[in-house]
């Protein structure tokens, strides 16, 4: 017989997890962060170099930074594609020295990437706690959706027919109202 973990065994074990996963990431040569929409990598270069003197490709698949005449920093291929047209990147000043900034804006918008490249370690999406985002942020279909659901929940919580069943209950207005000479004292909107 199995015994699942206690939840101080399943805290522990995530907090080990989550230990492991920083000391992978802070390995890495560059840093990331992502939103639900898109991925910023930070890329450390000495101070003394100029836009000139960096090799950045980024296609749909793949990112290459690095120094020319020098192994690439980052080599490898996304998880996912993105928008090449959307992404950019800038050398910037940062404390210490300098960084190419990377923004990658992703395809599908409605998934988290575990890595950068297919190659660095993983990340544990499932721990993930996206930001708050406003009805406004939302594409139209999508926010049409939200905002249906969110009315007929209120619906439902008032005791009131949500927005499928007012639609049945106008379309059985509009037939007897076609259809006076029909009886429809036993008919019933399911």
């Amino acid at each position: 017989m199995s015994t699942s973990p206690t939840p101080e065994e399943r805290e522990k074990a995530d907090r080990d997890l989550k230990a492991k996963e920083a000391l992978e990431q802070a390995a890495l040569p560059y840093k990331w962060t992502q939103t639900i929409q898109d991925v910023d990598v930070t890329v450390p270069v000495p101070a003394a170099i100029k836009a000139r003197d960096l090799n950045v490709v980024l296609t749909k698949t793949k990112i290459k930074v690095g120094l020319k005449g020098q192994d690439p920093i980052i080599d490898g291929d996304f998880p996912k594609q993105i928008h090449v047209d959307e992404s950019t990147w800038t050398l910037e000043t940062a404390a210490g020295g300098r960084e190419v900034s990377i923004h990658l804006d992703k395809v599908n918008k409605m998934e988290w990437w575990p890595h950068v490249i297919t190659t660095a370690p993983k990340i544990d999406t499932s721990k993930i706690t996206p930001e708050n985002s406003k009805l406004s942020d939302l594409d139209g279909e999508t926010r049409g959706m939200v905002e249906k659901m969110m009315y007929d929940q209120r619906q439902k919580e008032l005791g009131k027919p949500t927005s499928d069943e007012e639609k049945k209950f106008e379309m059985l207005r509009k037939f007897q109202e076609q259809h006076p000479e029909m009886d429809f004292s036993k008919a019933t909107v399911g």
